[in-house]
């Protein structure tokens, strides 16, 4: 990467607050995933927050790149919506969950349902001061749910909340056509499996050398004979024991 492109600060405001990005800073807080972004990624990622005045400090936008990849640029839900809010023919909007009940689907306003309904979806209505009728949003659960645990602990919320912003999308294509949320970009793994990865990658990293052939056994002793309890357990003790490197944390 040129060292221009590293050093060198992009800088634009956020609702009065200044923002200041440059490509070491990019890569160092704001990407998620084991991949090395490009120049070119790291470009896109900057002039996206600067044109749509997005905070990454806020985690209003970020980076996720895996392997060699192309780079994901995701919007956070709260800074997609409040995008949309500050457009001047915004007037509103209205949401709720589709379930099934009775063998009918039911619209039901908000994020409850009854124990016998079976949730299927999101829908959602967005009111612009220049058009007659709504802009309607109706999503199914099946499309947008990928089981990770934000999902599975809150899914009426959740499905909602995505239809919310698809609706918010189609409101206003001007503003909000080129962002997209974790829920929404193609092959985006979530962040709850973007951490697990990098556990899985960089956790125990080094192995444990440690030769078993030199230690001592003590057999266990002191065994309650009516009960076959051991009251002494059986030891191992390292005389000449290697370790090569602690864990890997």
């Amino acid at each position: 990467m040129t060292s221009a492109l590293m050093t060198t600060s992009v800088e634009f405001e956020v609702n009065g607050e200044a923002v200041k990005l440059s490509g070491n800073t990019v890569k160092q807080y704001l990407v998620r995933g084991n991949g090395t972004v490009s120049d070119q990624e790291l470009v896109m990622f900057m002039n996206l927050c600067k044109f749509q005045k997005l905070n990454p400090f806020l985690n209003e936008a970020y980076l996720i790149k895996f392997g060699t990849s192309p780079a994901q640029i995701i919007t956070s839900k709260e800074a997609f919506l409040k995008r949309a809010e500050n457009h001047p023919k915004y007037e509103g909007f209205e949401a709720g969950i589709i379930v099934e009940r009775n063998g009918e689907m039911v619209d039901v306003e908000g994020a409850v349902m009854l124990s016998t309904d079976v949730l299927i979806g999101g829908w959602a209505k967005v009111y612009r001061g220049d058009r007659k009728l709504p802009i309607i949003s109706r999503i199914s659960l099946k499309e947008f749910s990928k089981g990770q645990a934000t999902w599975k602990d809150m899914p009426l919320n959740m499905i909602r909340k995505s239809a919310v912003v698809n609706a918010q999308r189609e409101a206003f294509p001007e503003a909000l056509g080129a962002l997209y949320t974790e829920d929404e970009a193609p092959s985006v793994p979530s962040t709850e499996n973007v951490i697990e990865n990098e556990i899985k990658q960089n956790a125990n990293s080094e192995v444990i050398d440690v030769d078993v052939s030199k230690a001592e056994y003590t057999p266990p002793q002191n065994i309650e004979q009516s009960t076959g309890e051991i009251i002494q357990e059986a030891e191992w003790k390292e005389s000449s024991a290697k370790t090569d490197a602690g864990p890997g944390f």
